[in-house]
């Protein structure tokens, strides 16, 4: 009896870690809109193509995954993801809100990222553009030193 119950404690704290190493991506814009604008962090865009694009895929490896980023990333982002995949196929909806977004920030390559902070208008949601960062050599601490000079523009 005490094993098994070793064990299913185990599992659940395991499962525990990992909920807390998880970042949240969204992928609705005008959600990630009210959260961002709840909690007064800037919106991270990352424009990719998750099915095809290597250095997409790359940055999310060598910086997104780890540790460093999730914990940095949580304390100061509302994170988005604009795919773009070729494979997948997406909900017109979600779609169209990418396409314009991605007309909207002139996006010509993958990974594109925008850090930007959303401002009500007239009843309108107008980005306050801080800047833009792709893939960066390094791993997460090159990354988010680039992303930090881009936040000091706040």
């Amino acid at each position: 009896m005490n094993k098994i119950l070793s064990i299913l404690l185990l599992f659940i704290s395991i499962n525990l870690y990992s909920q807390e190493s998880e970042l949240e991506w969204h992928t609705d814009v005008s959600k990630a809109i009210n959260i961002s604008m709840e909690n007064e962090k800037p919106l991270f865009f990352f424009f990719t193509g998750s099915d095809w694009c290597g250095w997409c895929i790359k940055l999310q490896k060598e910086v997104f995954f780890k540790p460093e980023f999730v914990k940095w990333a949580k304390n100061n982002l509302t994170l988005v993801e604009l795919d773009f995949p070729r494979r997948k196929k997406l909900d017109a909806s979600l779609q169209k809100q990418n396409d314009n977004l991605r007309n909207m920030f002139a996006v010509r390559g993958y990974p594109t990222g925008w850090i930007v902070i959303p401002e009500i208008v007239d009843k309108n949601v107008n980005f306050k553009r801080l800047g833009s960062q792709g893939y960066v050599a390094g791993g997460p601490s090159a990354w988010i030193k680039g992303a930090e000079k881009i936040l000091e523009k706040k």
